[in-house]
């Protein structure tokens, strides 16, 4: 087993960690996002947050859904669905000793990929760029992954 200084030392072992670090800001980020345009559209989804607008009837005008809100939500949620198996995937591929060069390609594809979808989500831009942006993802985590069952 790997001793913790091993890790530090391995630069394909630090490349994940600074990638990996990116998209969990940018997932994390999304949560704010979200709470700006919940906040910005007056639109909330539990009772307790329409507190400081008012109490009974007043309040419960605020209990609604808005589309900006709710895209939103979907790309925090799609972040969820691909950021994950990134996190795994990735760091047994790290752990595989490729090629530093070939890691730090897979790895800088995702992270774009990832960025460029959240930017498709949020202006949003039309598609096919949100879809080339997950299957570009995809592709990527699943030749990890190949790579992974040959090392």
């Amino acid at each position: 087993m790997a001793k913790s200084t091993q890790l530090i030392d391995n630069e394909v072992f630090r490349a994940y960690a600074t990638y990996a670090a990116i998209v969990l800001i940018k997932m994390m980020l999304m949560s704010l996002i979200t709470a700006y345009f919940r906040i910005t559209r007056k639109a909330f989804a539990n009772p307790e947050d329409t507190a400081s607008f008012g109490k009974g009837d007043s309040a419960k005008k605020f209990l609604r859904t808005d589309a900006d809100v709710e895209r939103v939500r979907r790309g925090h949620l799609n972040d969820l669905e691909n950021i994950v198996p990134f996190f795994g995937i990735g760091l047994l591929y790290a752990l595989c000793g490729p090629d530093l060069s070939t890691a730090l390609l897979h790895f800088r594809i995702f992270t774009g990929a990832r960025i460029l979808h959240t930017f498709a989500y949020l202006i949003p831009l039309p598609q096919p760029g949100r879809g080339r942006s997950v299957e570009l993802e995809h592709v990527d985590i699943f030749q990890q992954r190949h790579l992974l069952k040959y090392s």
